[in-house]
């Protein structure tokens, strides 16, 4: 049975495409992207979250995770103080180079300050969750966005799930970095009203050096995508130091340009910090931390892709 790995779904959604919307975002994606503010996307495989401030700290508490860890990966953490008792807590630590994301004790953690992230569906599942928000998307014009990670990393699941979707009536829209065989993007072709495509950088070499992939396959697939006649809503997100830079930003109205009247949008999307906590949430790792581009910046960039006759907004 086709099953597919999902980590979260987000009702009112409203940036996501037109109306209110309902997100499902699916796990995995081939890109590595420094600055993604959703990295428990990236892994295909499920994984312990542990998230600090629900961490009750007791001791009778934190004995239950660390006993139940059968790899010995939780272990007693730093000391904190409750602001309304006075009391001294101590926190628990996941130690993940022993951690294999077994999940034994998400279900010893009375705060849910551990859980495991990923969670599976059958497309028959997911579809009638979907579903289940119709009448926003009946009353406000809108519908549902499949977005990842990668969704077209799934595309066995992800096909099955548009094509349900769509004997409902329901406007589809599908976020996907345009990395993937054309023939799998064609696959969804059917089914998809509008593709929410992310451009990073125009220059393949500095997008491989970054994200880990090269964007010669991503700009043909856009390409594509309009000769068969697709909207397409662009997304960019704006990286100091990495794509902001005049001559990118040129370069990727260019290509915006060319794609002619399949672009109905593009969205420049600042970046944000947002995403660090959760980095620490699921791995000892350090994500980017910069500083998010200034207004001003936003608004010339934007007016500089406007010249070239697209429609732009900041998200």
């Amino acid at each position: 049975m086709t099953t597919g790995r999902l980590y979260d779904i987000q009702g009112f959604s409203v940036q996501d495409g037109p109306g209110i919307r309902t997100t499902a975002f699916l796990k995995g994606c081939p890109l590595r992207c420094p600055w993604c503010h959703s990295p428990e996307s990236q892994a295909f495989y499920k994984q312990l979250s542990w998230m600090s401030m629900r961490c009750l700290g007791l001791d009778a508490c934190r004995s239950r995770c660390i006993n139940a860890c059968p790899k010995g990966a939780i272990e007693e953490g730093e000391k904190r103080t409750d602001v309304a008792t006075g009391d001294e807590l101590r926190m628990v630590h996941v130690k993940r180079d022993l951690c294999d994301n077994c999940g034994a004790c998400v279900d010893k953690c009375y705060a849910e300050a551990l859980t495991l992230c990923g969670k599976d569906y059958t497309p028959e599942e997911l579809v009638a969750r979907l579903l289940q928000d119709k009448n926003f998307f009946d009353t406000s014009g809108g519908g549902v966005t499949i977005s990842g990670g990668e969704p077209l990393s799934q595309i066995d699941f992800v096909e099955a799930v548009l094509k349900g979707l769509k004997e409902n009536g329901i406007h589809v829209a599908l976020d996907t970095t345009g990395f993937a065989p054309w023939e799998s993007l064609e696959r969804t072709l059917p089914y998809v009203d509008l593709y929410l495509y992310d451009l990073k950088h125009m220059d393949s070499a500095k997008h491989e050096a970054t994200v880990g992939v090269p964007n010669e396959r991503i700009k043909e697939n856009a390409k594509l995508l309009a000769e068969a006649g697709k909207s397409l809503q662009v997304r960019i997100p704006v990286i100091p130091m990495f794509n902001d830079d005049e001559e990118n930003i040129r370069a990727t109205a260019e290509f915006c340009a060319k794609l002619g009247e399949a672009v109905v949008l593009v969205q420049l999307l600042p970046y944000h910090n947002m995403g660090v906590m959760k980095y620490l949430r699921i791995s000892d790792g350090k994500p980017l931390e910069a500083t998010p581009p200034s207004d001003e910046k936003m608004e010339k960039l934007r007016d500089l892709m406007a010249s070239y006759g697209l429609n732009v907004t900041i998200h």
